[in-house]
């Protein structure tokens, strides 16, 4: 199954760049209705680097979902498109029902210092996929919405 986000945001594309990195941007856009938990030594670092990251996953910050390797993995591709993969998996509980999980998101210069960010989720949960479908893509809507929100304040003072 495949959830697939494309979007114009009012920022600058290092600016976006650097937030796509950020796993407190990460947490920004998937609250409230998902949390996540470093559960590596000293909690979340300020970027995501290349490999993998154990996290704990709760429904609204109470409902426990189970933990998860985040599975990072950063590109470039010609034409300035940079590209960070997630090829985690889930651990246990309720994530771990998913079965594939491939989430990649791309960021190059939509012109005028704005930013054209791609966002795709290729996903599997068995025979569940069809009736996880609308789950994900109320989720990736909703990620839309607080990243075209949050955009304008990720500027770095230059």
């Amino acid at each position: 199954m495949r959830v697939l986000l494309k979007l114009v945001l009012d920022c600058d594309p290092d600016d976006a760049w650097r937030a796509v990195q950020s796993p407190a941007v990460m947490q920004a856009v998937s609250a409230p209705f998902m949390r996540f938990r470093s559960l590596e030594p000293g909690g979340f670092a300020e970027t995501w680097t290349e490999g993998d990251h154990p996290v704990a996953v709760s429904a609204f910050g109470i409902v426990p979902a189970g933990e998860q390797v985040i599975r990072i993995a950063l590109s470039e591709r010609s034409g300035g498109i940079r590209v960070m993969k997630d090829t985690g998996r889930g651990l246990s509980g309720l994530v771990s029902a998913v079965t594939a999980w491939d989430h990649t998101l791309a960021v190059s210069s939509a012109g005028g210092g704005r930013t054209l960010y791609r966002d795709q989720l290729v996903f599997e949960v068995g025979g569940l996929s069809l009736l996880a479908w609308p789950v994900y893509w109320v989720f990736w809507q909703w990620r839309a919405a607080r990243m075209k929100q949050l955009a304008p304040t990720w500027a770095v003072q230059r």
